[in-house]
């Protein structure tokens, strides 16, 4: 009984896991426990061992109470992870719900990528990554699995016209710049470029000089020239000095990035502008020409211009000559060039002067036919009296330059283009480019002149009017203008007769007006003049004037056809004059 009162219950008598442990024994217990455990914080990055594998995760141990699971999907850039393997990963959550610690590789790398992008901004370091794709105004760079952008300024120190060449492939660039905000990282690869190129151009401006001979690379192209990379300098080829021939674009005759021989024509004392030269380097065509070459040779070529004055035929690249548009045609009237010739003809001329050591040349075209004005048939062809019909190509305040055939041009007189109309300029009869018949009034061959008459081709009315308006016939006549001098007269078949002011004056006292048709007396007639006066006063107070009556009644005797019917207004009755007035008329029309 003794020893049962002796036993210890409590020794056995436990409560739960652990609590038979003393305090003493179970402080000992957790510090050899804690001891096997790492302190772990999150979203931090730490370092973690494989410790199993299966289709869907990676079992990692971190030294944690529990391992963590990883997708198998993260480690797909480590084909060959095993057992053993040590990686870094990124802490996400201790305990989840279901009370598994949560890591992630794929966040791991990126914070890890971020420091390292971070720390080549800050230590200026070289990295390289993968162009992954082309985008608007530059590339895509994957460096340590972040994307960068690369601009199209900053691939290279020239300019970048096909991007897609550098898809897929490595290439090295520093960070110029980083946006937290937008997580975005700019890179470049030209700065590692220009910093190799800077000694390369100290090196070339230390040693440029004048007619030196380099190599470079056509970098950019303009309407006028080509900028040329020298080696991280570039220069100006002009056009005009690509080629002894003439071309309206460089793209004629180069390519972007070709490769060239060029020589240093000039440059500034700062060396900053450099003028290059190409057709330097080649000798000048003009003095590769043919010795037998001389006035009056034929020659062929290409037109590479025509300008206002003329156009510019192509011998050779290099060789031109001046086809002045007076030596394109016999015709006295200058045309525009293009109406003969255009850009790309190919064609035959003779050569009028020469001169090698000015290199400069004229040509003409209308050499290769005869001149009209020498042919053995125009003296014959242009007689006096002979008709012909030309066009109009020129009016003056004298007359007009009718074209009778190429080469052929002949003077109208403005007083030659009718017998019965004052005609003041050309243009009221005719305008340039009409067809008007003509007959030739005077030829002179060794002067190039010919005078030309239009009214010539019908007889002169004024011989029939001279006894149709005898000075003392009556004429009822309209007043188609007045002036301080006088009044301007409408006669019939179309004629103009004056009138001074004091012959305007009727028997009330009054004046004519303009508009007024009323008898008038003929008081002068001049055939050579072509002028008749008239007055209206002279009608009614004729009776004034008996002396001078018998002398109208013998001059009406010694023209009785012409004055009879001029005072009865029936001239239109007789024959002849009924034709004249038709004939006048239509002219008229």
């Amino acid at each position: 009984m003794s020893n049962q009162k002796d036993f210890n219950w409590e020794d056995f008598d436990t409560k739960g896991f652990g609590e038979g442990y003393s305090k003493d024994k179970r402080a000992e217990m957790e510090a050899l426990y804690a001891g096997t455990l790492n302190e772990i914080t999150e979203k931090e990055v730490i370092k973690g061992t494989v410790v199993g594998i299966n289709d869907k995760d990676v079992i990692i141990n971190i030294g944690f109470k529990s391992d963590g699971l990883v997708p198998r999907t993260e480690f797909r850039d480590l084909p060959d992870l095993k057992i053993g393997d040590e990686v870094e990963l990124f802490i996400e959550e201790q305990e989840n719900s279901l009370g598994q610690l949560v890591l992630s590789r794929k966040k791991a790398r990126m914070v890890r990528a971020w420091s390292d992008i971070e720390a080549a901004l800050e230590h200026d370091n070289v990295i390289e990554g993968l162009v992954k794709r082309r985008t608007k105004g530059g590339l895509i760079v994957d460096i340590y699995g972040v994307e960068a952008f690369l601009p199209g300024s900053q691939i290279d120190v020239k300019p970048i016209r096909d991007f897609d060449i550098y898809v897929g492939k490595k290439m090295e660039v520093k960070v110029v710049k980083i946006n937290h905000t937008n997580d975005n990282v700019v890179v470049s690869h030209k700065v590692l470029i220009e910093k190799d190129l800077e000694k390369q151009k100290a090196e070339i401006l230390n040693n440029l000089e004048k007619g030196q001979v380099l190599e470079g690379v056509i970098k950019n192209m303009t309407n006028f020239g080509v900028f040329i990379d020298l080696g991280g300098v570039d220069g100006l080829l002009h056009i005009t000095d690509i080629s002894w021939g003439r071309i309206n674009h460089p793209e004629e005759v180069l390519n972007l990035d070709d490769k060239v021989q060029i020589v240093v024509l000039d440059f500034d004392d700062d060396k900053k502008r450099i003028s290059l030269g190409m057709k330097q380097l080649t000798a000048h065509p003009w003095d590769a020409l043919s010795a037998d070459l001389e006035v009056g040779s034929k020659v062929k070529g290409k037109i590479v211009n025509v300008a206002d004055y003329g156009a510019f035929l192509e011998l050779a690249a290099g060789v031109e000559g001046l086809i002045h548009v007076s030596e394109m045609s016999w015709s006295q009237h200058l045309r525009n060039p293009a109406d003969f010739v255009k850009v790309g003809d190919e064609i035959e001329a003779v050569v009028l002067t020469l001169d090698k050591d000015e290199r400069k040349m004229s040509l003409g075209i209308k050499q290769l036919t005869e001149d009209p004005w020498t042919k053995g048939d125009m003296a014959a062809k242009y007689a006096v009296g002979t008709k012909h019909t030309g066009v109009v190509r020129n009016l003056t305040n004298f007359g007009l330059f009718l074209e009778l055939e190429e080469g052929i041009d002949g003077l109208v007189h403005v007083s030659d283009l009718s017998w019965t109309k004052k005609i003041k300029h050309p243009s009221e009869f005719v305008k340039v480019g009409d067809n008007l018949d003509v007959a030739v009034l005077e030829l002179d061959v060794e002067n190039r002149r010919l005078a030309l008459g239009h009214k010539q081709l019908e007889e002169n009315p004024w011989d029939t009017f001279e006894g149709i308006f005898p000075v003392g016939s009556d004429h009822k006549c309209t007043v188609v203008s007045k002036n301080d001098k006088g009044a301007v007269l409408e006669l019939p078949y179309g004629l103009e007769g004056f009138a001074t002011s004091k012959n305007l004056e009727k028997a009330d006292g009054t004046s004519v007006e303009v508009g007024e048709s009323i008898e008038f007396k003929v008081t002068e007639f001049s055939k050579d003049d072509k002028r008749i006066v008239l007055s209206h006063t002279a009608t009614f107070r004729e009776e004034a004037k008996p002396a001078a009556a018998p002398k109208k009644a013998k001059k009406k005797e010694d023209a009785p056809t012409a004055s009879a019917p001029a005072e009865k207004s029936t001239l239109g009755d007789l024959d002849a004059l009924a034709e004249l007035k038709e004939k006048m008329e239509g002219g008229k029309k």
